[in-house]
């Protein structure tokens, strides 16, 4: 018998005070591990509530980059899955599971925490694999696969599309990891995706920078209106919020991360990477963000005012997924190997994803001059907030400077800025 914790506790029938409101266990943790039952309400309402409805599925079905990249990686390497035990992470509509049951797996667990659990049932069944794949609702943490011989049973393969913008957004990837420690053979397990990879580049993207700008500017005309319109007519000064106001305008329009669908054009020099994940061995901390000082969390970025006209509007983040064989020291010798790797790309030379690439403006742009060399260099820090465990900041501390294109890197400088920080939200 398959065990798992049913949803059960409506929000509606929860007491909330003001301190409920935070989208996160009282442990820091998300709420599906180890919340109470208010944690759990309220991250369904924050977050789960939106994978329940079929128009979001539909976003993600037609979004054809994801889609050719799961595909290819489990048709395309059958041979990895025939006679196999697959666990789907949040099946969602159920279609990497169905994918898995045609490529011959033996039998495909699909774990989805909301009621489109239900509609994954119905998948399974119009294309023929109820027989193999089982779809059990609730939350990955807490489900109990039937035992083999007295012991928890094991899988041979994890699947699931657990990314979220820049990655790490919606931290879907602490279930992921605790369902691989908990279901997954140790040395012979494969984890689909297998890598993946974030990437920060400095891009043009003026217009939607200026309009952010602007979009502030009227705000605070707005409210400079409001204020004297206040006063002037029922006598009441609200210019002592004057300070708040601007700092909420300033966060939603001028430091939060924005979706953007870049071209490659846009790109201004060859890209850092920042974060990178091996699947088969990365932890909880990992998914936690990048933190000061971490490897890879510096970059260093030149950009040659001859060859590209400017300015540099801010920085974009995105990120790719492999699927290819274990790297890993414990399972590269002894895991099976994937005859056909495949590759999916979320960055502006690929065109169309969902995901997309969440651009950082900056509140002035950064100008190019011809005959010189403009270099950026500083670091991203990328950590939870604490309101809600599933959302990120991302804070960038740098400083530009100009040099003639004659000049070595480490030549005189024309001149060099102050250093900048910025912290952004990526909502």
């Amino acid at each position: 018998q398959v065990v798992a914790t049913p949803i059960t506790c409506p929000l509606h029938l929860l007491v909330f005070t003001m301190s409920d409101f935070v989208n996160a266990s009282d442990t820091g943790e998300i709420p599906s591990f180890n919340g109470d039952a208010k944690a759990r309400a309220m991250d369904f309402s924050n977050y789960f509530c939106s994978y329940a409805q079929l128009y979001h599925q539909k976003q993600m079905l037609t979004d054809h980059n994801r889609m050719a990249a799961y595909h290819s990686a489990i048709l395309g390497n059958a041979s990895v899955f025939k006679d196999k035990v697959v666990m789907d992470v949040g099946t969602g509509s159920g279609i990497l599971a169905c994918w898995a049951a045609q490529a011959g797996a033996q039998k495909v667990y699909a774990i989805e925490y909301t009621d489109m659990a239900k509609y994954a049932e119905r998948v399974m069944k119009a294309n023929g694999v109820e027989d193999v794949v089982t779809v059990i609702q609730g939350a990955v943490e807490e489900v109990e696969l039937p035992t083999e011989d007295g012991e928890q049973q094991v899988v041979d393969i994890i699947i699931s599309e657990w990314m979220g913008y820049f990655l790490l957004r919606e931290s879907m990837l602490d279930s992921l990891i605790r369902a691989r420690d908990k279901f997954l053979k140790k040395e012979t397990g494969l984890m689909f995706p297998s890598h993946c990879t974030m990437y920060l580049a400095p891009v043009l993207d003026e217009e939607e920078r200026k309009l952010s700008v602007q979009d502030y500017a009227s705000a605070m005309t707005d409210w400079h209106e409001f204020e004297e319109t206040t006063k002037s007519v029922y006598g009441v000064d609200m210019k002592v919020l004057e300070e708040d106001f601007d700092r909420e305008q300033k966060e939603y329009y001028l430091l939060s991360s924005r979706w953007s669908e870049l071209g490659p054009e846009a790109v201004y020099a060859e890209p850092a990477i920042v974060k990178h994940l091996n699947m088969s061995t990365c932890t909880i901390e990992d998914s936690r963000g990048i933190p000061a000082g971490a490897p890879g969390s510096t970059f260093d970025f030149e950009i040659n005012g001859d060859e590209l006209p400017g300015p540099v509007s801010g920085f974009a983040g995105w990120f790719t997924s492999d699927f290819k064989s274990r790297t890993d020291d414990v399972g590269k010798d002894t895991a099976p190997k994937l005859p056909h790797p495949a590759f999916l790309s979320t960055g502006p030379e690929n065109g169309y994803t969902h995901w997309g690439q969440q651009v950082f403006h900056f509140i002035s742009s950064i100008p190019l001059l011809k005959g010189q060399i403009t270099r950026i260099q500083g670091s991203l820090e990328m950590s939870r907030t604490k309101e809600n465990s599933r959302l990120y900041n991302c804070r960038f501390t740098y400083t530009s400077s100009r040099r003639s294109v004659d000049e070595p890197t480490d030549g005189q400088y024309l001149m060099k800025s102050p250093e900048t920080e910025a912290v952004y939200q990526i909502p």
